[in-house]
């Protein structure tokens, strides 16, 4: 029952550190709350998308080895450099995110995702969510190019068989219930496996179980009153078992804990999210189209910017409208461009074949004032700016009170379509204090010795918002520190 190191995680951050351990030392043990069928936190549930610094198709190879020269001709990837990186963060989170640990996600972005490809984690370029086709040629937009071969269950697939051929040890049903710690640091962690509660030593514990989203009563008591009505996009597991047993050790909380990554998701969607479908409830096409709330007023500007760049703050809009939901409207001239995610079986959708026949089908609205908004807004969009979707194009409207910045097509083309949504919770931005080391951090501002932390529960790095695909990132990029720190540690 003594291990080198012992994970508590079983998603994309805790297996880059349990691999970045096992380089350096031999008994590295993973914690996974969720049985093995359910197993990966939320890195499961995501598009396994990976923001990262690069300067051009070049970088990329090193990631897609098979990348083509005909795929490269036919694809402008652009570049995406170390300072827009930057820039998107500290723009996004108002200027809040940690400048220190900011850097390192950003310059240790590439080299991180050239290790875990050096390991065995396979990547591709993003074409189908990333990049349209305009003039025969693909472009990418928003600064996002890579993921990783199927997705997020694809990704964690690969680093838990990784993980094992590496001879790391993975308990599952594994629930971490309190670190052992005394005055000179942590030396292990007290679990409940198979029914029985067990100490295990060891001489560096890494934390990397995610945040606090799947527990309704600290979603509430910290983000606010309405928060309980909220989905959880992701895992039933992330309730807030690794921050409380930090905090319950003097470790120092820290970062955004009113916030959160938060999203359009089905109106009609589980309380927490299906396996099955994983992120297809989310609906992420609204710049293309309009927000209605049960009001029948637009409250958003959903042009605002490219995609990657608000739909993880406009979760939290949608959950402050009257009943908590919103309707996205499109007409026929941008179905092909609507995401896969519109054309699952599991959708809460309405059609009509005038703008009156769609309006009269949404319940829970007042119809006649959405009516009035959607002709208003027709009528204000400035038709002689030409439409294109992979830049800011201009096309906008003028005169409303709440104007469309971008894309902003008329509504003029049947079958027109509706989409109900609500907020779906990603994770939660409050977390524990590290330094760069990903040491954790007691209220006193020192480190405490032998505890690590990684991923979604780190606090300090996310504020009000995200740019798109920079969790993996992060979680790789200081689960590999925190891991490989770790094993130093020993």
């Amino acid at each position: 029952m003594t291990y080198d190191v012992i994970v508590v995680g079983g998603g994309n951050a805790a297996l880059c550190a349990a691999l970045a351990a096992r380089e350096s030392v031999g008994k590295v043990l993973v914690l996974e709350r969720a049985p093995e069928e359910e197993s990966g936190g939320n890195s499961r549930f995501t598009a396994g998308l990976f923001r990262l610094a690069y300067t051009g198709p070049q970088d990329l190879k090193t990631l897609i080895p098979d990348l083509s020269a005909e795929e490269i001709a036919n694809t402008d990837f652009g570049t995406y450099t170390e300072e827009q990186f930057l820039d998107d963060m500290a723009r996004v989170t108002e200027y809040r995110c940690d400048p220190d640990l900011t850097e390192i996600l950003v310059k240790q972005s590439l080299p991180t995702a050239q290790w875990m490809r050096k390991k065995g984690v396979r990547f591709t370029a993003a074409w189908g969510r990333q990049a349209f086709k305009i003039g025969g040629k693909f472009k990418f937009w928003g600064g996002l190019t890579v993921e990783a071969v199927g997705g997020g269950p694809g990704l964690v697939e690969s680093e838990t068989q990784l993980a094992k051929k590496a001879g790391i040890e993975i308990w599952y049903g594994a629930r971490a219930v309190s670190l052992i710690a005394d005055d000179a640091g942590v030396h292990g962690v007290v679990v409940k496996h198979q029914g029985k509660t067990k100490e295990l030593k060891a001489k560096a514990v890494v934390l990397a179980a995610g945040g606090f989203q799947a527990n309704t009563e600290w979603r509430t008591r910290y983000m606010g009153p309405g928060w309980e009505l909220a989905k959880v996009r992701g895992t039933r597991f992330n309730t807030v078992d690794a921050i409380r047993m930090a905090l319950d050790i003097g470790a120092a909380a820290h970062g955004n804990w009113s916030g959160s990554h938060a999203v359009a998701w089905d109106r009609n969607a589980p309380e927490t999210s299906d396996l099955a479908v994983g992120d297809g409830f989310q609906k992420h096409s609204y710049p293309w189209g309009v927000y209605i709330n049960a009001e029948g007023k637009r409250f958003v500007d959903e042009g605002a910017d490219f995609r990657n760049y608000t739909y993880a703050k406009y979760g939290r809009v949608i959950l402050q409208q009257p009943k908590q939901f919103a309707w996205q409207i499109f007409d026929a001239k941008v179905k092909a461009q609507l995401r896969d995610e519109y054309r699952i079986r599991q959708v809460t959708k309405i059609s009509g074949n005038t703008l009156e026949e769609l309006v009269s089908k949404m319940d829970d609205t007042d119809q006649k004032t959405a009516l009035d908004t959607l002709k208003k807004y027709n009528a204000a969009v400035r038709t002689e700016v030409p439409f294109n979707p992979n830049v800011k194009d201009g096309r906008r409207t003028e005169g409303l009170e709440v104007n469309k910045s971008n894309w902003a097509n008329t509504l003029d083309t049947p079958p027109f379509e509706a989409y109900a949504v609500t907020c779906g919770i990603t994770f939660s931005f409050g977390g524990l204090k590290i330094n760069t080391d990903a040491q954790v951090i007691n209220s006193d501002g020192e480190p405490i010795r032998g505890l690590y932390a990684a991923g979604e529960l780190v606090g300090g790095i996310f504020w009000f918002n995200y740019p798109g695909g920079s969790g993996l990132t992060n979680g790789a990029v200081f689960g590999r520190i925190a891991g490989t720190n770790a094993a130093k540690a020993r």
